[in-house]
């Protein structure tokens, strides 16, 4: 089957079986690797991108059912002459991250987090992390990072 998403602000167009994993179709077919698979049962969240601007863990499901889509992963993040989103210079200043497998899909959900839930409180951002689990760093540093990088993204 053909499917045509706009992905990191460009036009793509695959070939894929039917029963292709969104998650597949961005690394296979397109080859940005930055969204990761974790789990396949869309527990852990490292395939998080953005999908029509909302989270959307990518391991659960199929590219066709996303025709037209505008995807945004990882890789598309940050400004073209390489300035990092404000939620990735957060994570790097906060040292979010520690192994870095889930930081990819922490950051994505995170900027979705920031523009559904401005003002979150960290309680709040802690419940609405829920969906992404880190087995490296206790969640303290990815707490300030989103709390940091929320408030880069309100000014």
């Amino acid at each position: 089957m053909q499917v045509k998403f706009n992905i990191n602000g460009k036009a793509a167009t695959l070939d894929v079986a039917p029963n292709t994993l969104l998650v597949q179709a961005i690394r296979e077919n397109l080859h940005l690797t930055g969204t990761h698979v974790g789990c396949d049962t869309a527990q852990c969240g490292a395939c998080t991108v953005l999908l029509n601007g909302r989270a959307v863990k990518s391991c659960n499901t199929l590219a066709v059912q996303h025709d037209g889509a505008e995807i945004t992963t990882i890789e598309g993040l940050a400004e073209a002459d390489g300035t990092m989103h404000p939620m990735q210079a957060a994570f790097k200043e906060c040292h979010g991250l520690q192994c870095g497998f889930c930081t990819t899909g922490m950051v994505m959900s995170a900027v979705d987090l920031c523009k559904t839930h401005p003002g979150a409180s960290e309680t709040e951002i802690r419940e609405l992390l829920e969906g992404n689990i880190c087995r490296c760093t206790g969640y303290q540093n990815i707490v300030k990072a989103v709390q940091q990088g929320a408030a880069a993204m309100a000014s």
